[in-house]
């Protein structure tokens, strides 16, 4: 859709200068030819680019009269990019570090003085999405980090969003958190991931000398396989959710007891509801506290989700008692402290 209006000025103007005044080819000069310019649309406002676009003026040189933009162009937008590096990389941080949906991404942009259409919002989801993809895909970065480091420990899993679909399966290098290589598979078998390990290992740098992965059988063989004598270890994860599956269950349990035990939430809001004053809303304080305790699952096996209700549960009765004893218990809270 065509702008319906002007777009403002720029807020700042910037002259880009070029890194080279020399050419590379034949060591002749660059002269500017003319200027260009853009504007760019940044977290801190417009900004007005003027880029000094240079020539080579040697008739015998290869690259006479092509032209050359100034390097820090990149520094602040893609090429025929409206929008600046900072607001791609904030889309990108929204979308999947705080899983925020595009509209919310949308608002969020506006609220900081970005004017963008929502269906911007998803044109810049893509460049992100693009410009991480380039950087795992640049060899010579990675192998230079994994030269550094010396070895590799990789480590393998599957990953299924559904049952029927696609499995992504992702090797990954433990010491450096880099991704090698994600590819999806329709089946897994041993043929398949033991292609996988083989194309990581040719294109490694250096040696792998440990691999972690959970304890599936046709894993197991493609990784004795292709990395014969290297120490596979099997995921610490897996070992310790199946030696506290008896704790888990007895959490469970007891979860559900405790649940049993908290009832008359909903009443004692309801004979809240209209009320403005201070015992008000400090009661439905408490019911909002009562609530969130109890649909915070945790995550096993790490977090025993029973326990984490018993003592959030004694925390609300304490805070009741306290307040209880300074100004008296009006009824509404003794019902809410019993139950």
């Amino acid at each position: 859709m065509a702008r319906t209006h002007a777009r403002p000025a720029a807020a700042h103007a910037v002259t880009v200068p070029h890194c080279h005044d020399r050419c590379w080819d034949c060591g002749g000069p660059l002269w500017v030819a003319y200027h260009n310019h853009r504007t760019v649309h940044t977290l801190a406002g417009l900004v007005r680019l003027t880029l000094p676009v240079r020539r080579c003026q040697t008739p015998a040189c290869p690259r006479y009269r092509k032209p050359f933009r100034p390097e820090a162009e990149g520094h602040y937008a893609l090429p025929h990019g409206e929008f600046g590096l900072d607001v791609i990389a904030l889309v990108g941080a929204l979308r999947y570090g705080q899983h925020r949906s595009v509209p919310e991404i949308h608002q969020e942009l506006q609220a900081r003085g970005v004017a963008i259409a929502e269906r911007s919002v998803t044109e810049q989801l893509r460049r992100y999405e693009e410009v991480v993809a380039l950087r795992l895909a640049d060899s010579d970065r990675l192998t230079a980090r994994l030269q550094t480091q010396g070895q590799v420990i990789l480590a393998l899993d599957g990953l299924q969003p559904d049952v029927g679909h696609e499995v992504l399966w992702v090797l990954r290098d433990c010491l450096s958190g880099e991704i090698l290589l994600a590819r999806s598979l329709l089946s897994a078998t041993e043929a398949t991931i033991a292609a996988l390990l083989e194309e990581v290992r040719v294109g490694l740098p250096v040696p792998i000398r440990g691999v972690i992965s959970d304890g599936q059988h046709p894993i197991r063989r493609a990784v004795a396989r292709v990395l014969p004598g290297v120490p596979h270890q099997l995921c610490q994860f897996h070992y310790l959710r199946e030696a506290a599956k008896p704790i888990y269950e007895a959490d469970r349990h007891a979860k559900t007891q405790l649940k049993q035990h908290v009832r008359g939430v909903r009443p004692l809001e309801r004979a809240l509801a209209g009320r403005t004053d201070a015992e008000a809303e400090a009661g439905r304080g408490y019911c909002l506290a009562v609530r969130s305790a109890l649909t915070d699952d945790g995550r096993a096996p790490l977090c025993a989700s029973g326990l984490v209700l018993h003592e959030r549960l004694e925390a609300i009765v304490a805070s009741i008692a306290r307040v209880a004893t300074k100004r008296g218990c009006p009824a509404s809270w003794r019902a809410c402290s019993g139950s």
